[in-house]
């Protein structure tokens, strides 16, 4: 048996008939065997979106013909789409601001294997000081401060890291910064942020001191996409725990970042693995 490379495809378009035959005959044609498949019709927009894991013979020009195939196919039924090896990893900066649980846990999951990134960057705009019990290793790190005066230089730079390192994400670990609208518009689509709380929730400063307050019995943490509204882009992931009169607000900052931090990962290696497809101010998420 030849040797084959395993590729991930997913598709938005507006739904009619033939969608999957004419792509299942595409894959088909060009030696391709589909191994997962998963699609959804949201009937609301009258859009089509689908994920498709697939085998491919390794062969010079391979590739590039089934990119050609598809990208006819696409032009047929006007779709959105895109294709990836699935172990190629994905180029990721992280930004990070003083609290730093979901950078640590994130750069564990990565070199576990657990996370498929490849993190080119990690931006702080606190200096590394900070961070003094982390291991890096050989990921550049960018002491970028800012403040009001200074914050069109430094998303300046900021753009600057994630053009020249190529990269595809762009991951808000706790980033305690708001990004402008301009570089937000840059990075639509490829920034995900963690919001402390399952939102719509308790804005502001010390959220969770506010929940104390107002005695709420579940807390949680939101990952979703960064747009210029704040804290409103489409959702990828949440969670909740439930909390009670007996705890206090380190209990629940305590039980907020473990939240944080498993909701994020989440929502990294959903992008990762090509399983969120944005549908307006909504993703469709294909869960493993």
């Amino acid at each position: 048996m030849s040797a084959m490379s395993v590729h991930i495809l997913t598709l938005r378009c507006m739904n009619r008939p033939g969608i999957v035959a004419a792509l299942s005959t595409t894959l088909f044609g060009a030696g391709c065997d589909i191994t997962e498949a998963q699609q959804f019709d949201a009937w609301e927009s009258r859009s089509f979106f689908m994920r498709v894991v697939f085998r491919m013979p390794v062969r010079d020009g391979a590739e590039a013909a089934l990119r050609d195939a598809v990208a006819a196919m696409a032009r047929e039924f006007d779709m959105d789409w895109t294709l990836r090896a699935r172990t190629r990893p994905t180029r990721t900066v992280l930004m990070v601001s003083r609290f730093d649980h979901c950078l640590v846990d994130l750069l564990y999951r990565w070199r576990i294997g657990e996370l498929a990134i490849d993190p080119v960057a990690i931006i702080a705009n606190h200096p590394r000081e900070t961070y003094a019990g982390i291991d890096f290793g050989d990921i550049p790190f960018h002491y970028l401060p800012v403040t009001a005066a200074t914050r069109p230089v430094q998303e300046a730079r900021i753009w600057d890291i994630v053009s020249t390192t190529g990269a595809e994400l762009v991951v808000l670990a706790r980033y305690m910064q708001v990004l402008s609208d301009s570089l937000v518009a840059r990075l639509v689509g490829r920034c995900i942020n963690i919001h402390h709380s399952f939102l719509p929730g308790f804005k502001g400063a010390r959220p969770y001191h506010q929940a104390f307050a107002r005695g709420v019995k579940l807390i949680g943490a939101t990952a979703h996409f960064v747009t210029g509204d704040l804290d409103e882009g489409p959702i990828i992931e949440q969670d909740v725990e439930r909390i009670s009169h007996a705890d206090s607000p380190d209990d629940l900052v305590r039980k907020g970042r473990d939240i944080e931090r498993r909701v994020l990962a989440r929502a990294v290696r959903y992008f990762t693995e090509c399983r969120v497809i944005p549908d307006g101010r909504k993703t469709i998420v294909f869960s493993a």
